[in-house]
């Protein structure tokens, strides 16, 4: 029982793996470059007893000829040569289980990856109440883009010139005549 709930563990974390990154990906397969990343992420990988040409090696390996991505199965008989590399001292059966658990419910991690920015500049930047000129008619009060219609010039036919801000006003200056 505990082994099967071992290799449901190491299944769940072969398929999180096998879907980073992809947005096509199944979960069936895994590729060489996701491979890598389970590698360095679940610390099978050390510097110094397995490098990261040791991991590409092995993967090419257990792979098929033709393809390009690993199953389950190829998976897991990658594993059993990392094994003896990365646990020396250990019995070969020692050395599986110990891999194993490093591996065991892992996920990919996102160390390095771009936060955004929150800064005081950047919200002074993109607040669209304090824009001026021309960018201020894109928006309308609320701070929400207008569309096509805060980027397109409409045509008012008026007879006033556009932008004119006493339009509609020539009836109310004028002297009416006695």
């Amino acid at each position: 029982m505990a082994e099967s709930a071992d290799m449901d563990q190491l299944l769940a974390s072969f398929r999180k793996f096998a879907v980073h990154g992809d947005t096509k990906a199944s979960g069936n397969e895994l590729n060489g470059k996701n491979w890598a990343k389970l590698c360095k992420d679940c610390k099978i990988t050390d510097g110094k007893n397995v490098s990261g040409t040791d991991v590409d090696i092995v993967f090419s390996k257990v792979k098929q000829k033709t393809s390009r991505v690993i199953t389950f199965e190829e998976f897991q008989r990658a594993l059993e040569d990392l094994a003896p590399k990365r646990f020396k001292g250990q019995s070969k059966e020692d050395a599986l289980a110990s891999i194993f658990k490093l591996v065991d419910g892992r996920g990919p991690s996102n160390v390095g990856v771009t936060k955004v920015a929150k800064a005081a500049a950047l919200e002074r930047l993109t607040d669209a109440s304090r824009y001026t000129g021309s960018h201020r008619e894109r928006f309308d009060e609320s701070g929400r883009g207008k569309g096509r219609e805060g980027r397109e010039d409409t045509v008012e036919h008026t007879g006033y010139v556009g932008a004119y801000r006493d339009a509609g006003t020539y009836d109310h200056k004028t002297k009416p005549e006695k």
